[in-house]
């Protein structure tokens, strides 16, 4: 269960081994998903348990990653060397985007994010050699870019991630003889935060396991959140089945959250069906109960949220005891912007940071900062896309503009080699520019999007990137802040602070805004849970494959709100706004069993 001590049962059961059993440290590996995790698993073993730091250096500790890159360079050095790992997205970014100037795709209008991500997980549920199964024209394509992307790795001799559990899972495949090499060295193995192994991680767990299997994993199935990345909570439900002679020990004591928080999140998660039937049990109590809030919509939420922050500050709360958290990085965009203007410490990461830079985002405003400034280079840049125009046309156009004397907006009618229809859509659109000059910056964007065209423009995108984040919720988030604002300049403004803001380094000990996901295996003193609305928790795509009869992403989102809930120590705060991306939302239909137990208590304010 959460906070149940996990991670302390496995360093206590290996240094129990170590001091009380005699098996040597040489023969233990203990893997676990980050290096925080790893470095305070070392520490706790010599600090808690007065492990010898000998014993300690001895003990092989570390990431999946990091044990099968030791695994592959000593194996071959040269090949395997750091230099060639592409550590940086954008770096498989270029090759993603040379492999769709080869297919022909404009890769301005490509979701690229989205199809990494989708190599990653096809190449972590997928073992070598085994056929994908691709469901759609999206897939196929994303699939011929993958083979772009991994011949291009190769004649570079480059190897990214994901590569090297594959590329171990062969070599062991190959090479008997270094598999039973590593099979000698390590006769013990531990697990940590089993519920995030993935297909291609478990094999290899399970060939170094053989023939000792003296295998010891510690998880939550009940936080299994990573199926994007090819972990299911099934590793530990099968687990079981794939060893008939395990013992399996439940941890149901959680020593991190009051009872109400506790027994809250444990009915939550109860509704879902696949997962193993466990009730935790809080070592602490407390009066105090998680508290429901009814906002009226993102901006009021986080209004209200700063504020109680502050005034909990006022009473000697420390900024660093709270974590503000939501489904996606759109989803904490009010509350950053809130917490910005304000005078209270906070640290948020880039993806929530960048809202105003996010393509769609930046070319509805494209249409605002033309209207005040016809010959914004920057913005038309932005415009191009959505008038169906190669980015080639801007070059054209700073020359039209001053041969014809004239805006770049009035050049655009001038550009040669336009087709007729082209040309009577541009004659059409480009008079509505003065037009949104006066406009209310709400009325500005409403208008963009019919009159001028801007949402026929996103429905033949197809694919609205990110099947999380889409282009036409972008486009929603943005008429919620505009909305705010009586002018355009005004609104603009607005939106070169936040860009500017972009940049900025936050304070380490504040606030933290982060998504669910990135909360994982960390506390607070107090959460505050945003957008717990049907469409956000659970997320519209979960709804949607629900619907077609599969529940599979539907129990995730519902283990993602108890991963949100279980984060919180002392006082747990969960949003119901009444509207979300300018529409009626409804309360998340996870909190039902919450409100049939409250019905008569504090719960729901």
């Amino acid at each position: 269960g959460a906070g149940s001590g996990k991670t302390r049962v496995l360093t206590a059961r290996a240094a129990h081994m170590i001091e009380h059993l005699g098996v040597s440290p040489e023969n233990m590996l203990l893997v676990t998903f980050t290096t925080k995790a790893v470095a305070e698993m070392k520490e706790r073993m010599a600090n808690e348990y007065g492990l010898a730091p000998q014993h300690v250096g001895r003990l092989v500790t570390g990431t999946f990653h990091s044990l099968f890159y030791k695994i592959l360079y000593h194996y071959d050095a040269s090949k395997w060397n750091g230099d060639h790992l592409l550590k940086m997205e954008w770096q498989k970014e270029q090759y993603i985007k040379k492999a769709l100037y080869e297919e022909g795709a404009d890769e301005k209008e490509f979701p690229v994010d989205q199809a990494i991500q989708q190599i990653g997980y096809w190449k972590n549920s997928y073992l070598p050699g085994e056929r994908i199964p691709l469901k759609d024209e999206w897939e196929k394509q994303v699939y011929r870019l993958y083979e772009h992307y991994e011949r291009q790795k190769k004649e570079h001799g480059q190897f990214d991630f994901d590569d090297m559990a594959s590329a171990c899972y062969e070599l062991f495949q190959l090479r008997p003889d270094i598999l039973e090499h590593y099979q000698t060295r390590f006769t013990y193995i531990l697990i940590d935060e089993f519920q995030d192994i993935n297909p291609v991680q478990y094999k290899i767990m399970q060939m170094l396991a053989s023939p000792e299997q003296n295998l010891c994993c510690v998880g939550d199935d009940d936080q299994s959140i990573y199926a994007f990345r090819g972990s299911s909570p099934s590793f530990i439900l099968d687990f079981q089945k794939d060893y008939p002679g395990a013992k399996t020990v439940y941890l149901t004591a959680n020593y991190r959250s009051t009872h109400p928080i506790v027994s809250s999140a444990d009915l939550v998660v109860k509704k879902n069906k696949k997962r193993y039937v466990k009730t935790l049990e809080a070592t602490r109590d407390d009066v105090q109960h998680p508290v429901l809030f009814y906002p009226y919509d993102e901006e009021e939420e986080a209004t209200m949220v700063v504020s109680d922050i502050k005034e909990k500050i006022q009473n000697g709360a420390r900024p660093e005891d709270f974590a503000v958290l939501y489904r996606t990085n759109s989803g904490g965009r009010a509350i950053y912007e809130r917490l910005h203007q304000s005078s209270v410490p906070y640290t948020a990461d880039r993806g929530v940071q960048s809202f105003y830079s996010r393509r769609i985002v930046r070319q509805i405003l494209a249409y605002l900062y033309v209207s005040q400034n016809e010959d914004d280079t920057e913005a038309i840049k932005h415009l191009l896309p959505a008038l169906f125009l190669k980015q080639s046309a801007l070059n054209t156009l700073k020359v039209l503009s001053i041969t014809e004397d004239c805006s770049m907006v009035k050049a655009l009618t001038k550009l040669p080699d336009l087709k007729p229809f082209q040309l009577n859509k541009i004659k059409k659109i480009v008079p509505f520019f003065a037009s949104l000059r006066t406009m209310k910056p709400v009325e500005a964007i409403t208008f963009a999007e019919g009159k001028m065209g801007f949402s026929e423009y996103l429905k033949k995108r197809g694919n609205e990137g990110n099947k999380l984040e889409k282009g036409s919720d972008d486009l929603r988030d943005v008429k919620v802040v505009a909305k705010k604002f009586k002018t355009i300049p005004d609104f603009l403004a607005h939106v070169d602070h936040m860009r500017a803001a972009e940049k900025n380094k936050t304070a380490e000990n504040g606030v933290q805004l982060m998504t669910v996901h990135r909360s994982k295996g960390l506390e607070f003193k107090t959460v505050y849970v945003l957008g717990a609305v049907d469409g956000s928790i659970p997320h519209d795509f979960s709804l949607e494959t629900a619907r077609k009869g599969d529940e599979t992403a539907l129990e995730e989102e519902r283990r993602l709100l108890y991963v949100a809930m279980t984060r919180a120590e002392q006082h747990l705060y969960i949003s119901c706004p009444a509207n979300r991306r300018g529409k009626t939302a409804h309360r998340s239909r996870f909190l039902q069993p919450l409100m049939l137990l409250n019905k008569r208590s504090s719960l729901h304010k």
